[in-house]
């Protein structure tokens, strides 16, 4: 058995990161995360800090702002995973400048784990945000850094359990508001499942260069087929209120962040079909499930039943 490679996560304490973090020690990678002394004591970090320590996680002192703990901490590893969140997106040039430093990364995985920023038909403030994402795929091949991207499309658990209705705490049972027609497909996987296949990409030639797609089949659904299914469930039609692409536009207009931000990235979704709406070349991508039959992900179905 060849030996895993030593991975390095840069923001694994954050939302997607700990279940990627997870993942790798749980597959048994030598698993390092760069945390800041303070994380290491924060009250509000502490669950997710003793989960790390339980699962045998290396704990390196450092910061994404001070160069010489980056290269020093990505010096002892193969592998550099960034999950870092939305306001930091362009602050991982500095990852570029420490891996180029340290000259012994096999592989970069920046954070993405959403929509194909390559490929997407955004609108403002998603746009920027996006394209703040396809700079640093730039950056990172101009630097000759060996890479994957992992477009992991819609988190489960931050969809799914609303039905992305805004501002409300379960699904609906009355009424549901969809985004345009709801017709387009849409893909929505569990975060343990993004977790498990990010790390199976980690040692995989056929993911070098590439980006993976984690498009399983069991998780794409357009928004009126969402619907059906959780009608189904509860036993109970429901009321469709379809919000026109015009009126949308106009509410991402006049809302105030982060709600302008999360209804750009819907239109993009659900109006756009940004996740489904080209096809997956071999000259640029790899679809997941296909590359690893074997991991058992969690069904659109089977998540919704919880909510039951």
């Amino acid at each position: 058995m060849k030996e895993k490679s030593k991975i390095l996560f840069i923001g694994g304490t954050g939302y997607i990161g700990k279940y990627i973090v997870e993942a790798s020690a749980t597959a048994g990678h030598p698993t390092f995360a760069l945390v800041r002394e303070a994380t290491l004591s924060s009250p509000s970090k502490s669950a997710i800090i003793d989960s790390f320590k339980s699962h045998g996680v290396n704990f390196l002192i450092g910061d994404l702002y001070d160069h010489g703990s980056l290269v020093k901490a990505i010096k002892q590893v193969d592998v550099v995973i960034s999950t870092v969140g939305h306001g930091q997106f362009a602050d991982q040039d500095k990852i570029i400048a420490a891996i180029k430093e340290a000259g012994n990364v096999k592989r970069f995985f920046p954070s993405e784990f959403g929509n194909d920023v390559d490929r997407v038909h955004a609108v403002e403030p998603a746009k920027s945000e996006f394209e703040a994402k396809a700079k640093l795929r730039r950056a990172i091949e101009a630097a000759g850094i060996p890479y994957t991207y992992v477009s992991a499309n819609s988190f489960a658990g931050y969809f799914l359990p609303t039905l992305n209705q805004p501002g409300v705490m379960a699904p609906p049972r009355d009424k549901v508001v969809i985004f345009g027609d709801g017709n387009p497909k849409a893909i929505f996987n569990k975060e343990e499942d993004i977790g498990t296949y990010t790390i199976k990409a980690v040692d995989d030639p056929r993911t070098l260069n590439k980006i993976l797609y984690l498009k399983p089949p069991g998780n794409i659904y357009s928004f009126n087929d969402l619907v059906s299914l959780w009608e189904k469930k509860i036993g109970k039609t429901l009321e469709r209120v379809y919000i026109s692409e015009e009126q949308l536009l106009k509410s991402i207009q006049e809302s105030a962040p982060p709600l302008n931000l999360v209804l750009g990235i819907g239109h993009s979704v659900f109006v756009k079909g940004d996740h489904t709406n080209f096809e997956i070349k071999e000259s640029f991508g790899v679809e997941a499930s296909e590359l690893y039959p074997d991991v058992k992900y969690t069904t659109v179905d089977e998540f919704l039943t919880q909510f039951v």
